[in-house]
């Protein structure tokens, strides 16, 4: 495949910067997440006055770092999927088929994701939902979703742009 030029070299280096930027924000979400189920176990066995937040804390972690982990997986290509019939393919066929793939990705990022994500995190605004220990708004905790879903739209997008620049057969 030859380099990208114009367009697709910008959305490239967008989208690098993008995926670096995520990687280090789930870094940190782990990061705080060790410390927090460290204080967790520190504060109940040790201390014997089990902390109040921690598991709660815990929880809203894991929910960011699986939706936002699922999108850098995705970009990395980490993820877990079935190219049985994409191996096999080669030249026009194989772009077809990896172009079509991403639409349907595209498809559903948009409509269950973002646009499914922006229902629930409105809703637990409207209804002024509140985490018991922490005393955060949980509509933040739901952002994950529609967040993710622009990454992996966005993502998919740069694999057609790919695709479509390939003129290997």
């Amino acid at each position: 495949m030859k380099p990208a030029t114009g367009f697709l070299a910008g959305l490239t280096r967008v989208v690098d910067h993008i995926e670096r930027a995520l990687a280090w924000l789930l870094v940190l979400l782990m990061g705080v997440m060790v410390v927090d189920v460290t204080w967790q176990v520190v504060s109940r066995f040790v201390l014997r006055a089990p902390s109040s937040f921690t598991e709660e804390l815990a929880g809203f972690l894991l929910i960011w770092i699986g939706i936002l982990g699922a999108a850098y997986g995705f970009r990395t290509r980490s993820h877990l999927g079935i190219d049985l019939l994409v191996s096999r393919l080669h030249g026009k066929a194989r772009r077809a088929t990896t172009i079509v793939a991403h639409t349907l990705v595209i498809a559903f990022a948009l409509t269950a994701l973002v646009v499914g994500g922006l229902l629930l995190v409105r809703l637990a605004f409207q209804l002024d939902q509140i985490s018991a220990a922490m005393g955060i708004r949980v509509g933040f905790v739901y952002v994950a979703l529609p967040l993710s879903g622009i990454l992996i739209a966005l993502f998919s997008i740069e694999s057609i742009a790919k695709a479509a620049a390939d003129t290997d057969d």
